[in-house]
């Protein structure tokens, strides 16, 4: 290695990694998402070859929600007889633990702290069986609210029309980038089959992964029973699985301290820097919907960072959310359709604890960057396409020194490609020209209704596809052509809601 000795005790590696797996054959013994995350903390210390845990000076906790506490952090800390300078719990976010570990680099490389370690974990699985078991968990009481910072911004329509999480929201540029790329519903579906079947294949070789099984393209895309569609085009399969008991840690220190220690330099993943940008929180006041200008700026910056460009890396994590998010992502790094772009198994298949996916990610490639080396870039994701954070590790120190302590922000970046933003209407009739949509279903298959975000002469308008109008719902999921850019007609619900037919 070739950092100056001047230097070493600055040069931020991981040293530690752990993940926690539970699956309580009886739900008295179900570890609460604390123990979860004190086992990964545990098992990251004894991977770095132990001592690291007590001298934890900064400790970055994900935001969870299975289980409530007073004051995660400290609760933590207090299991695990530590006493952090900073303890701190973070905001909602899948992008956060890939913030938490740069921003923990940072802190190594200004000289503020010596040992940093970022932990999350959930345990909804266990939250789900004891609920429909009717029984009490044996976990301390939730307290009426929990810390971490404000939720995600939704208009008070989109509540309404149902479309305010993440897997009604993410079809809006699910098809409004196929439908830019020139990609019929088809085959934009044969797309993001073979994507996830890929994330799959990695998922079934991971030692802490939910979901241990390979499935085909047509397994993971066709409706069925125990593959119900969900929101229009998306089936069970294609959509991130919160239903998992799952935590993880990494523990960052110096180079010179894991010199000290006694670690291998081949065990040491050195932080080379990041990038971050956001969209507008409230996802009806963005530009469009076949792309994002944020996610673009970060991944161009992050693939500056390597030599050989954008497409350089040698292991990739691109999140995984749902389909569009490593489309759009790949587009932009230029990477070939065949290639995989995780190390870890996506979070359908590897698991989806929330906002904690990244922190197995990080693990993940850990992994790899010991055993074949090269570079490595980790991409996350929050909200609604609207949080982005990359951040490269490598087996080697950055051949550019003052990268890490650059700030992350592209934000003018992204703010300087961003388009005009129609006015939002919150009602209008007339003729109306579909920008993007989705279809919601029931538990049993059966579609609900649709969803159309839709253009006028003046503005933009959210508007429903009333239930029991057969022939635009059927438009709306044809395979053979997408309706956007189709006009149709908005007129009043009668129930505050305005209603789009073609």
């Amino acid at each position: 290695m070739n950092a100056p000795l001047a230097d070493l005790g600055r040069i931020p590696v991981i040293v530690g990694i752990g993940e926690a797996l539970d699956r309580p054959t009886d739900l008295s013994q179900a570890l609460d998402p604390l123990a979860l995350m004190a086992q990964a903390l545990r098992e990251a210390d004894s991977d770095a070859g132990g001592g690291f845990l007590a001298k934890v000076g900064s400790l970055d906790v994900v935001n969870q929600l299975s289980w409530r506490y007073a004051d995660p952090a400290a609760e933590l800390c207090a299991r695990l007889g530590i006493a952090p300078a900073r303890a701190v719990y973070g905001p909602v976010g899948g992008e956060s633990p890939v913030r938490f570990l740069h921003e923990a680099a940072q802190r190594i490389a200004r000289g503020e702290a010596q040992v940093c370690a970022v932990v999350g974990a959930e345990a909804q699985w266990s939250v789900n069986k004891a609920r429909a078991a009717g029984v009490d968990l044996p976990w301390p009481a939730k307290p009426p609210a929990t810390g971490g910072g404000p939720r995600i911004e939704v208009h008070p329509l989109a509540l309404k029309l149902g479309v305010f999480l993440p897997v009604s929201v993410y079809p809006f540029y699910e098809n409004a980038s196929a439908h830019h790329w020139g990609q019929t519903p088809r085959q934009a579906l044969a797309e993001s089959g073979a994507l996830w079947s890929a994330y799959a294949a990695v998922a079934a070789e991971q030692p802490n992964a939910w979901i241990k099984r390979a499935f085909t393209a047509e397994e993971i895309t066709t409706p069925r029973p125990d593959n119900r569609p969900i929101a229009w085009p998306y089936t069970k399969l294609m959509v991130a699985n919160m239903a998992v008991n799952q935590g993880a840690a990494v523990i960052l220190t110096s180079l010179a301290a894991a010199r000290a220690a006694g670690i291998a330099d081949e065990r040491l993943v050195f932080v080379w820097g990041g990038a971050s940008a956001r969209e507008p929180g409230d996802y009806l006041q963005r530009d469009h919907y076949y792309g994002s200008a944020a996610q673009d700026a970060v991944l161009e910056a992050v693939g500056g960072m390597v030599a050989q460009g954008l497409g350089g890396f040698d292991a990739l994590e691109l999140y995984s959310c749902f389909p569009c998010v490593p489309k759009m992502a790949r587009r932009t790094l230029g990477l070939p359709e065949g290639l995989t772009p995780t190390v870890t198994g996506g979070l359908t298949f590897f698991g989806a604890p929330m906002n904690d996916y990244m922190t197995h990610a990080a693990v993940a490639m850990t992994r790899r960057l010991r055993d074949g080396g090269g570079t490595g870039l980790l991409y996350g994701q929050g909200e609604f396409v609207t949080k982005h954070h990359g951040l490269v590790l490598g087996d080697r120190p950055c051949p550019d020194d003052g990268a890490l302590l650059r700030p992350a922000s592209v934000q003018a970046q992204a703010d300087a490609r961003r388009g005009s933003v129609p006015a939002f209407l919150e009602a209008a009739e007339g003729p109306a020209r579909l920008e993007t949509h989705t279809v919601l279903y029931e538990r049993d298959g059966a579609p609900t209704h649709g969803v159309a975000i839709v253009r006028t002469a003046g503005g933009r308008v959210l508007a429903r596809v009333p239930g029991d109008d057969g022939d635009t719902l059927a438009a709306l999921t044809a395979q053979d052509a997408f309706a956007i850019g189709r006009v149709g007609t908005l007129r009043a619900g009668g129930d505050g809601v305005t209603d789009w037919r073609l």
